[in-house]
């Protein structure tokens, strides 16, 4: 059974389009849980809705691509497939960021 926790993280989660990314602290944020980072990892490590929930999308806060159920050489490719550059390891998040839009 999901908890209400994981089943919050995969729905911001699928939010993301495709090209773009997020980093675990910015759906830390987003959830209005500030240090739920590696959590929110855990979460997405067990994705039960892959890929619907486009877990390859969430990167880590620095622009390195983080770890992936799946393995890092996969997370990678299925980010170039969606057009992402990913350069010396690192992706640009003034280019590929995607920002919530969060409500009041």
């Amino acid at each position: 059974m999901k908890s209400t926790f994981s089943q919050r993280v995969y729905d911001l989660t699928a939010k993301i389009p495709v090209g773009r990314v997020s980093t675990y602290r910015a759906l830390a944020r987003t959830l209005k849980i500030p240090g739920a980072s590696r959590a929110i990892g855990n979460a997405l490590h067990k994705n039960p809705y892959a890929p619907q929930v486009p877990c390859h999308r969430v990167i880590k806060s620095n622009g390195e691509v983080g770890g992936f159920a799946s393995g890092t050489k996969k997370k990678i490719a299925l980010l170039k497939k969606e057009g992402v550059i990913i350069r010396q390891g690192k992706i640009d998040l003034a280019t590929y960021l995607y920002e919530f839009k969060i409500k009041k």
